[in-house]
């Protein structure tokens, strides 16, 4: 059925398909969140009555994706389809989560369907097929300084990025936009943590 339903949204341009797999991909973001909780513990006061007057209380630092990153498509394939199917899913995981979404990737070559090529010709393809999107560059550092957490004095943490696509095969093409993205973040003077979310696996 899944076959089916990708089949339809991204082949067929079936684009009613996208609310239904953007509820599937936020079920998929959740479980991933709940894999970067950090359990911390922290004294708690406890009566003066009582023979240990602290105990350690376990307490949930809430874990949450700072932007989302569309895989983007070449021109041939956008005008094939009439739609980048990972960025419409971005789009809708980005409405449920109020996850910011931004377009940082720009395809620098039109490469040949993935799915006919076998896995070491997969990652020779996806070699420099990913560049900045110069036109966003600038929204993209502002966005970053405005971010206090980024670069707070005491310890900055890394920005983190989720590359959102809608199938995972070889990972040659997540593994691609991941390194653009953390280059084109690191030419901005941050530190970033990359993850992905795809709704379906081959």
């Amino acid at each position: 059925m899944m076959r089916e339903w990708l089949g339809q949204y991204k082949y067929r341009g079936n684009e009613r398909y996208a609310p239904i797999l953007g509820l599937m991909l936020e079920k998929a973001y959740q479980m991933l969140k709940v894999q970067h909780e950090d359990v911390v513990y922290q004294n708690t006061f406890i009566r003066p009555r009582s023979a240990f007057p602290f105990r350690r209380s376990p307490s949930i630092v809430s874990w949450k994706a700072d932007l989302l990153v569309p895989v983007p498509v070449s021109e041939p394939r956008l005008i094939e389809r009439g739609f980048n199917q990972a960025e419409r899913l971005a789009a809708e995981l980005s409405w449920r989560t109020g996850i910011p979404l931004l377009p940082l990737l720009v395809r620098t070559h039109h490469t040949d369907k993935q799915s006919f090529k076998g896995r070491a010709e997969r990652l020779t393809n996806m070699k420099h097929a990913f560049g900045p999107n110069s036109s966003i560059s600038e929204d993209y550092f502002n966005w970053l300084m405005g971010i206090t957490a980024f670069h707070d004095t005491n310890y900055p943490r890394p920005v983190r990025i989720i590359i959102v696509d809608d199938i995972y095969t070889t990972g040659s093409t997540i593994r691609a936009c991941a390194e653009s993205v953390r280059q084109m973040t690191e030419a901005c003077g941050f530190r970033s943590d990359i993850y992905s979310l795809t709704w379906a696996r081959s």
